[in-house]
């Protein structure tokens, strides 16, 4: 028989992360701290971490700051060897102000969140296919602001020169004028309206290079979400890029996420109430991933525009005397439950 004297501790960890070393707290299973310490963040400091933590008894959970940041690699090695990933959040400032800040205190406060329950997210993996989305868009967003910039700038040599130049690129698209600008022929650009042309030149060639680089981009990418969850980018009024930002905010591991309302609260579409006294009220959600926010926002756009069904439930909802914000905050909500079970192919199973 054995007695609660010979059961085996359960250790739980906390790290505080940051480039060059990670400082680790263990607890056992009562909170009690049982040693701090810190490693290199390398391959061999994850390793002596891990080793160092399984010395004090089989371990239960590490709760980590920042897996998608400086402690990615962690926690990419932490998962790799079938150990618990709870996400933890900075330490609430006001218990900072009053413990004071410290990277050893934050390890045991991370420790605590995770013992406790407070912290209780799963770790996105970051090793498959959503990963590949996330350096993609974070490229493809680049592009997208460097190609503004230079059509804005354009904009503005156009609004300033000369009659002739302006009335030929008055009636042009944004694209239309940086195609027609990149074929300028530039015989001395040390003219005044030379130069004004080459500088329109070098600006429409860029944003006609930026345009076709997102171009390849978006292939790459229609490639990756059609073999990750290829029902998702079917649904009407789901583009690439919105699909995008849905699979990188759920992650790699969308399992992680319980059930639908835990995603709708991810995409921060769930409405929290703010009731008092005899009010009863609830608000929108500040919370969770703004670009997985945005992606809904700009399908909901899409499909007021195109969808039959989504602009009879609109003209309903205004009849009631609901605002378009309203109208939209609701549908953020059901978009949301209906992308959640087209994530990936084999994960969200009932």
């Amino acid at each position: 028989m054995t007695t609660m004297t010979e059961t085996a501790r359960r250790i739980t960890g906390g790290v505080d992360t940051h480039r060059d070393v990670h400082v680790v707290a263990a607890l056992d299973e009562r909170g009690g701290l049982l040693d701090t310490n810190e490693f290199p963040a390398t391959a061999a400091g994850y390793h002596d971490l891990l080793v160092w933590l399984g010395w004090f008894g089989p371990i239960d959970k590490v709760g980590v700051e920042g897996t998608g940041t400086y402690g990615a690699g962690l926690a990419r090695h932490l998962l790799d060897h079938d150990v618990e990933v709870v996400e933890v959040d900075r330490p609430n400032r006001q218990r900072r102000r009053r413990a004071g800040k410290s990277d050893t205190t934050d390890a045991i406060s991370a420790a605590r969140a995770a013992l406790s329950g407070e912290a209780s997210t799963t770790a996105k993996t970051r090793d498959g296919n959503v990963e590949k989305l996330r350096v993609l868009r974070v490229a493809r967003r680049s592009i997208r602001q460097d190609r503004i910039r230079a059509l804005n700038q354009l904009r503005s040599l156009v609004v300033t020169a000369p009659d002739e130049l302006r009335v030929e690129l008055s009636d042009l698209t944004s694209i239309g004028v940086s195609q027609a600008v990149a074929k300028f022929r530039v015989a001395d650009p040390t003219t005044t309206l030379g130069a004004i042309k080459y500088a329109m030149r070098s600006l429409g060639r860029r944003a006609e290079a930026l345009r076709w680089e997102g171009k390849e981009i978006d292939k790459i990418m229609r490639t990756i979400i059609e073999d990750t969850a290829p029902v998702l980018i079917d649904q009407g009024g789901i583009g690439v890029d919105a699909a995008g930002a849905l699979l990188v905010a759920a992650g790699d591991n969308p399992q992680r996420l319980h059930s639908e309302a835990a995603f709708v609260r991810l995409c921060g579409a769930a409405p929290l109430e703010a009731s008092s006294g005899m009010v009863t009220r609830h608000r929108l959600s500040r919370a969770g991933n703004r670009e997985a926010n945005a992606a809904l926002y700009r399908i909901i756009i899409n499909r007021m525009a195109n969808d039959d069904r989504t602009r009879t439930y609109v003209t309903r909802r205004r009849a009631e005397g609901k605002s378009s914000l309203e109208i939209i905050r609701a549908l953020k909500r059901y978009v949301a439950r209906e992308v959640y079970p087209l994530l990936g192919n084999n994960h969200l199973t009932t």
